[in-house]
């Protein structure tokens, strides 16, 4: 069961490592996927992070959600990614977990991924998000696909996803010992 984040040059840094934080302290089996063909990716505010796999080493029959963080250009470069795009594809198709923040849900949307379901991005993108109804909460569960609309809702964004998987009562036990108030 695992859960891959995937990371393109110019990333939003905060929602991408706050999730991976979040779900591994949940006990969460989680890797970042870096689409560039090398490890080290640098996000849109120039912090480089070393991703733990390359897309091409990644066995997608084994995981249970693809995560993609927002960020510009981070998001148009995951959305060139032909083989990501696939993957995203075949995992709705499968009904396994999709989740995206900030200006990600966009690709979701071009996808028809949205069509007839709830979902949020940050301000801006809601043009993309063709066929969704939108909603201006800080993060929306709508079936099998999770969207949030930017980097300050990423510790929201992370706890829906360890409550869809583990459940409630595992996230508010992560949230509690976290200190997380709200």
């Amino acid at each position: 069961m695992k859960i891959y984040v995937h990371l393109a040059e110019g990333f939003e840094e905060i929602e991408a490592i706050t999730v991976v934080d979040v779900l591994r302290r949940a006990d969460l089996a989680v890797e970042t996927v870096s689409v560039t063909g090398i490890k080290e990716v640098t996000g849109s505010h120039k912090i480089t992070v070393r991703a733990d796999r390359v897309f091409e080493e990644i066995d997608y029959e084994k995981g249970v959600m693809i995560v993609i963080p927002g960020g510009m250009p981070g998001t148009t470069n995951l959305e060139k990614h032909n083989g990501l795009i696939e993957k995203i594809k075949l995992y709705e198709k499968q009904g396994k977990w999709l989740a995206a923040i900030c200006a990600a849900p966009m690709i979701f949307g071009k996808l028809g991924i949205l069509k007839n379901k709830t979902a949020t991005s940050y301000p801006g993108f809601e043009e993309e998000l063709i066929g969704a109804e939108l909603s201006s909460e800080p993060v929306v569960q709508s079936d099998k696909v999770i969207t949030s609309c930017g980097p300050g809702t990423a510790l929201q964004f992370a706890f829906k996803i360890v409550e869809v998987l583990k459940g409630t009562e595992q996230a508010d036990v992560l949230k509690a010992s976290m200190l997380i108030c709200y």
